[in-house]
Formats: structure tokens, C-alpha cells, sequence
């Protein structure tokens, strides 16, 4: 079967005021340093890890720096409270933080190096309710930042308010302050902007956008904090991230269950890892999905035609468009 690779302006109005999820294709097309396959390679191919470093990725079996970072800061935390002198765990987290913090500088760009996409990123994602990024990196937030300033009516919004998630999202969708639209969006894997502190409070980190990077990174440096997303693993070990955090919990259980009827996924490759994602939005009520395509990979398109239908259902209208065509992310109209 010959899949048809439409031009995204043949088929957005039917997908306009939909959901709109994006994958790392989309931020790799911003700046090619998301190539990388994952933080914890990264760190190893650069030689980040120590051997004391390595023995804890491998004694909790993960490669998700969040959750050793977490489990390391957590039993550095217990010692100090109960006033145990063991300088080794604090001195492993400590190694485990600088690692981390070494690798994300390394990958990923300062706002000022990509910041003539943001605009075009802006008008693309206010075509649609609800955004959700499994990326982790700091792009779908510098555009929301850039839209605090765009005087044209709407709001694009990620339902932190003074730093706390509203627990009440689903409020947020009213329009305010004279808007007469709205864009949610949600990061289902987390986000370089969000953190927890030691009683597992949960905050995003408040900054600019040229210093937000150096702010988040400064904010780990001060040991009162440690990241909030999920980088690597396996699904059950990213579901089991997931239902440690309240707000990703909550993304989990009632965001990507409550999705529009139509959906775009732009950048995601809908690989095996990550398919409890859409096995949570087959709860939703989806009836069509147009899915971005590099080039005419007609391999690609066959597989994701056979997932989608294989998960949400037969009755799922599958599209396809191609990736860089006119007017769709960080391609201008």
C-alpha cells in the first residue's frame, strides 16, 4: 500500500482546535544537539561517569539521571537529618548532579541560539486546545513565554500560576484579561523547568528566557532542589517516574485521557518505549490522526498506520503530511 504524504496546508483545518503532541523530531528540527540518543550516553561517551557513578545507574538498573539523582539526594538528605557522617553519599550526589548538569549544557542551546524560531513555533501551536511535549528541553516554554507579550487575544498557558500547578487546569481553558482563546499545554515527561525540593513539593523554576537555562541549572547547584522529567528507561520504569510526581500523574491520568477528538503528532516515532503514551489517549475519544513524515518513508508510515489502529482503534482516520511542509512548527507559512 502507497500511503498519500499530504502538504500540511491541504489537511490543517480539519486538525485546527485539536491536540497537538510533539516528540523529539520537533525539537531535532530546531537545533540538531537533541540528537543525542540519550543523557546518560551522552555522559558515558564523554567521559561525565565515574566508576562510583556508573555503579549506581547500574545497582538501581535505570538510565534516567532524574530518578538517581533523586534517590542520591533523598539518602544524602536522611544522613544529614539524623546528623550520619557519611561524606561518600553526598560526594556521589554531588558527582551525579555535576554530571548531569555538564551533559544538559552540552546538549542543549541557550534561548538567543534559537530564539528567531520561537515566533513561528508561537502562531504554529495557538492553532490548537491543547498541547502536550514529551520532550523535555526548554522550546515549548520559551514559546510560551514569547506569547505573554503577543498582543493578539489568545493565551497559551501550562497551568503553573506563581510557580504551582492549578490543580484545576481544566478551569484555565476560560479566557481572561480580554483573550478570547486558549492553548493548554503540558509536559507529560516533565520539564528542564520543573523541580520538587525534599518534601516533594513540586515548582517550576521562575526566570527569563535568555537566563532561564543558567537559572534552572544554578537552582540544582543549590541542593534544595533536583529536576523533575523523565529522560530514559523503560515504559514500565517511566510509568513508574511518572506515578511518583503529582502533576505528571496528572497529566498521565486526565490530560492525555481527556484529548480532542483530532490529533497531530509532529516529530514522535511512536517507538515501543514510549506507547503506553498513546495507550493512555486511547481513552480519549480520537477519531483521526494525522502524523508529521520525513521525506517519503513509506516504512515509517506503515508502521504508525499499524500501532495507531492497533491501539485506538480501526475506526481512527490515519494521515499523513510531510514534516517540512509550509506553515507546519518552525516552518513559516
Amino acid at each position: 500500500m502507497i500511503y498519500r504524504i499530504f502538504e500540511w496546508q491541504k489537511i490543517a483545518e480539519d486538525y485546527y482546535g485539536g491536540s497537538l503532541l510533539l516528540g523529539n523530531g520537533a525539537s531535532m528540527s530546531i537545533d540538531n544537539r537533541f540528537s543525542y540518543s540519550s543523557l546518560v550516553d551522552h555522559a558515558r561517551e564523554n567521559g561525565l561517569f565515574t566508576q562510583d557513578i556508573q555503579q549506581l545507574f547500574e545497582f538501581f538498573n535505570t538510565t534516567d539521571f532524574e530518578l538517581v539523582l533523586r534517590l542520591v539526594w533523598q539518602a544524602s538528605n536522611v544522613n544529614r537529618a539524623l546528623l550520619i557522617l557519611d561524606d561518600r553519599t553526598h560526594a556521589a550526589y554531588v558527582r551525579v548532579r555535576e554530571c548531569l548538569i555538564k551533559s544538559v549544557r552540552n546538549v542543549h542551546p541557550e534561548y538567543q541560539e534559537i530564539s528567531e524560531h520561537i515566533p513561528v513555533l508561537y502562531q504554529f501551536l495557538k492553532n490548537f486546545k491543547t498541547v502536550v511535549s514529551l520532550n523535555y528541553d526548554l522550546i515549548l516554554y520559551w514559546s510560551i513565554m514569547y506569547g505573554v507579550d503577543v498582543q493578539d487575544k489568545h493565551s497559551l498557558k501550562d497551568c503553573f500560576i506563581h510557580g504551582q500547578f492549578h490543580e484545576n487546569w481544566r478551569q484555565l481553558r476560560e479566557p481572561i484579561y480580554g483573550n478570547t482563546s486558549t492553548t493548554l499545554a503540558f509536559y507529560p515527561h516533565g520539564s528542564l523547568v520543573l523541580c520538587r525540593n525534599n518534601v516533594e513539593s513540586e515548582f517550576k523554576v521562575i526566570g527569563n528566557g535568555n537566563g532561564l537555562l543558567e537559572s534552572i541549572l544554578q537552582a540544582w547547584k543549590s541542593e534544595q532542589v533536583v529536576p523533575l522529567f523523565v529522560s530514559e528507561g523503560t515504559s514500565q520504569q517511566k510509568i513508574n517516574s511518572i506515578q511518583s510526581s503529582s502533576y505528571l500523574n496528572t497529566v498521565y491520568r486526565e490530560v492525555l485521557t481527556t484529548l480532542e477528538p483530532s490529533l497531530v503528532i509532529y516529530g514522535w516515532g511512536l517507538w515501543e518505549q514510549d506507547l503506553y503514551i498513546l495507550q493512555r489517549i486511547a481513552l480519549a475519544q480520537v477519531r483521526k490522526v494525522a502524523v508529521s513524515v520525513y521525506g517519503n518513508d513509506q516504512a515509517y508510515c506503515n508502521r504508525v498506520n499499524h500501532i495507531i489502529h492497533q491501539v485506538l482503534g480501526n475506526q481512527v482516520q490515519v494521515r499523513f503530511f510531510c514534516s517540512n511542509s509550509s506553515g507546519v512548527w518552525n516552518n513559516g507559512s
